[in-house]
């Protein structure tokens, strides 16, 4: 056994070995700084949308990350040529493996494309319903009412129904309140349009309106309606129920 032989050949591996990680800590972190730049540079320009940005930086990301581990294979000896083929060979299997985890990519994609949504909307999507906070190659992230993140897999996202609460700007929003006939009708309406038209969060155009949609006996249905923003709807409905019933407790009483 030739033992400088030996040495030398493991002197020359272990070499190898330190420079394919000295290869990976540099690569991680060039393609963080990349991210990081690509998101910097297309931030600062108000034509380009918070979901696109945050794709595109994910694939300069992951895009640099490819080139590192092709560096780091040659290090080993390994040419270009024999990379690609071994691509080749791995590529049909592994896409059959993750069918699921490429549609995902595909309908990431496509969302980018046609943007049904973007970063602040409020959506319901796959059943789930929030806000949109961003876009990623794999899944798309939402933040519930209680504020709670909800990943969803952008397959499911593409491939269900879309409802995008705040694509026309506004919403309308409703409410119906019963009373006794005797419990002074035409105050409470009067009551309920004089907040609706006082709060800023309700468009005056279309104007809020009250009117009455049911009738009988023993029982009068008056429904509030009017027009806000998605994300401000519902408050000034809930502010609206609390003002009457604040209204109608005494006379209750």
């Amino acid at each position: 056994m030739d033992l400088e032989a030996l040495g030398n050949l493991f002197v020359l591996y272990g070499l190898n070995v330190l420079y394919a990680l000295g290869i990976l800590v540099i690569g991680w972190w060039v393609a963080s700084f990349v991210e990081r730049l690509v998101t910097r540079g297309l931030s600062t320009t108000r034509r380009i949308d918070p979901t696109v940005t945050g794709f595109l930086a994910s694939i300069a990301r992951y895009g640099v990350l490819v080139f590192v581990g092709v560096a780091v294979l040659q290090r080993f000896g390994i040419q270009t040529t024999s990379i690609i083929a071994v691509l080749g060979a791995t590529s049909l299997a592994i896409g059959l493996a993750l069918q699921g985890t490429l549609s995902n990519v595909a309908a990431g994609v496509m969302l980018l494309l046609f943007r049904p949504f973007k970063v602040g909307d409020a959506v319901e999507v796959a059943g789930r319903s929030g806000t949109v906070k961003g876009l990623s190659l794999f899944t798309t992230e939402l933040a519930s009412g209680d504020n709670v993140q909800v990943l969803i897999p952008n397959g499911q996202v593409w491939g269900a129904p879309i409802v995008n609460n705040s694509a026309y700007g506004a919403r309308h929003f409703s409410f119906a309140l019963e009373l006794k006939p005797d419990a002074g009708v035409e105050a409470v309406m009067e009551e309920g349009l004089t907040f609706l038209r006082a709060d800023p969060r309700v468009q005056q155009e279309p104007g809020p309106s009250a009117s009455i949609s049911k009738m009988a006996l023993d029982r009068v249905e008056v429904t509030f309606s009017g027009w806000a923003s998605s994300s401000t709807a519902g408050a000034a409905r809930g502010e609206l129920i609390q003002r009457l019933r604040a209204k109608l407790r005494p006379a209750a009483a």
